[in-house]
């Protein structure tokens, strides 16, 4: 089975100002079915140690919906008809997939349920519309915000300072996948930010700089693609609400997935 990722160096703090993300302003009484509400709002992301230093205040500027669960076997089954997950189970998170496969369930989903798709695809470059209504990936900043109960949540791992409240990871997940929503929620209502698979997130990671990049037209460029989480097979440090990972969008792996949001 192979095994995710590549890990970075620190960032600086040179190199991350205060950062606003998300150029549109709404507000919904109540959030999409099978999603949570995340408020606008402002919060410190990162760290004081390891490769997600330095601790920096980052603006969320839109309110965004972003899915309770991971994406499901049977959910991407339904949308794209195969089912490429080593872990069998509908209910399961699906895994094996890339960035471009999320992109691709992203686009596809929209249009089965109506919705503007939010990327326009040409081979391996896509570009975001933020002014579509459709499904797509967190940026890392909107990830980490509602992993921390939309900047509330001090814990360590995402709703809770014992990992095994919150997480699937190497120390009870008997070296597989688990059924979504099994595990204790966040403040906001989110489960499985902390563990079970490694979530994809829109931004190239910036190697020369030695951070994320989010670009509203998707030009930007660069090597990996950032994921956040942690997953079954790792570490309950891997699994905090701060860890910072990436990938090649074409990787897949069988501790890999994603959750999707919406404007």
């Amino acid at each position: 089975m192979k095994r995710f990722f590549v890990w970075f160096g620190m960032w600086t703090a040179a190199l991350l100002p205060v950062v606003s993300v998300g150029a549109q302003s709404a507000a919904y009484a109540a959030p999409y079915a099978g999603m949570a509400l995340v408020p606008a709002g402002t919060f410190m992301m990162g760290s004081k140690s390891g490769n997600e230093k330095p601790l920096h205040q980052v603006t969320i500027s839109a309110a965004f919906s972003i899915g309770k669960y991971e994406v499901t076997q049977k959910e991407w089954r339904d949308v794209m008809g195969s089912n490429p997950s080593y872990f069998k189970g509908d209910n399961l998170p699906v895994e094996q997939v890339s960035w471009l496969d999320a992109i691709a369930y992203c686009n596809k989903r929209s249009v089965k349920e109506g919705l503007i798709p939010a990327y326009t695809v040409s081979g391996s470059a896509v570009t975001w519309n933020r002014g579509a209504n459709g499904y797509r990936l967190p940026t890392e900043a909107e990830w980490e915000y509602a992993a921390r109960g939309g900047g509330s949540d001090t814990y360590t791992y995402v709703g809770s300072n014992n990992a095994k409240n919150v997480a699937w990871y190497s120390g009870n997940s008997g070296k597989s996948t688990h059924p979504v929503g099994m595990k204790q929620a966040n403040s906001l209502g989110i489960h499985d930010m902390s563990g079970n698979v490694w979530e994809w997130c829109w931004d190239w990671y910036d190697s020369y700089k030695n951070a994320a990049v989010t670009d509203p037209t998707g030009a930007a460029s660069g090597s990996y693609r950032m994921a956040r989480g942690g997953s079954w097979y790792r570490k309950a440090r891997s699994v905090r609400s701060a860890n910072r990972n990436s990938g090649a969008p074409e990787y897949r792996g069988n501790d890999l997935g994603f959750r999707v949001a919406r404007p």
